[in-house]
């Protein structure tokens, strides 16, 4: 059986994120022998958007594609023409028309196996944005004319929404990776129609924090309910992802296992 090997990494936070993957990308190729890497990177600016100079450096790090979500514009001054110029970065592709940037991308592997990348964002307790449900159709069904093998981010809020668009495209998609809470879930899982699926897939980054921000800093905002001045934290850096293996001729998942790994060197 021709199988394909996908390490998803979950929501990079700031400079403890970017570093994690840079100081353990030896061992995440050693451990899961990836074909693609794939890593939600809307946070790795100090925890609130993107760069170009940032998207570049990840990219360099061994990260094939970038996924975005609803922090993609923060730094919108620093990200340039970003979003049309890398292939490789991909936003949610629901925001209206008319915005920079594209909603998908195909990554061909070394062995040329192509495989589809997907980002939509929910609409729950989010900004409004258009139908993830319609548009992911829209964006599936022209992904299949290349390759069965499609991977989606959907970067949601609540859980209910993420649960109905694993169900919603299963059998259509190889899998679907919840990000943007920065907990992961433990509800990985194959779907009756073949489709990988997790709520959340976590955070990489500092987790001895509040989602990424020192915990003080989150807890005087929330105690006192005012606003404060966000800082990333910088302890207890973990990688947090998943590892799918996918059949390359039918592009239905064959497993799905949480990467949870303590990057020691930022620890100590």
């Amino acid at each position: 059986m021709d199988t394909v090997n996908i390490l998803f990494l979950g929501d990079v936070y700031a400079r403890a994120g970017r570093n994690a993957i840079h100081q353990m990308m030896p061992l995440l190729r050693e451990r899961y022998q990836p074909d693609v890497i794939i890593a939600n990177g809307e946070n790795i600016a100090g925890g609130f958007g993107i760069t170009e100079n940032l998207a570049q450096k990840l990219h360099r790090y061994g990260v094939d594609v970038i996924t975005l979500g609803n922090h993609t514009w923060n730094k919108r001054d620093d990200l340039g023409n970003a979003l049309d110029k890398f292939e490789y970065l991909v936003r949610p592709a629901n925001y209206p028309p008319g915005n920079q940037g594209h909603g998908s991308t195909i990554f061909t592997t070394e062995d040329g196996v192509k495989i589809g990348v997907l980002n939509l964002i929910g609409r729950v307790y989010l900004p409004m944005t258009d139908c993830p449900f319609r548009v992911g159709e829209e964006h599936v069904m022209r992904l299949r004319r290349e390759t069965p093998i499609i991977i989606v981010d959907f970067h949601g809020e609540a859980t209910s929404e993420k649960v109905a668009m694993g169900y919603f495209l299963d059998g259509k998609v190889s899998a679907v990776i919840g990000t943007h809470t920065h907990i992961q879930t433990a509800d990985e899982k194959i779907l009756p129609g073949g489709t990988a699926y997790i709520t959340d897939c976590g955070m990489t980054g500092p987790h001895d924090s509040v989602i990424g921000v020192k915990k003080e800093l989150a807890l005087e905002h929330l105690i006192k309910s005012i606003q404060v001045r966000f800082e990333p934290a910088e302890k207890g850096v973990r990688i947090q992802g998943v590892f799918i293996k996918v059949h390359t001729d039918t592009g239905k998942a064959i497993s799905i296992e949480r990467v949870d790994i303590e990057n020691q060197g930022a620890n100590h």
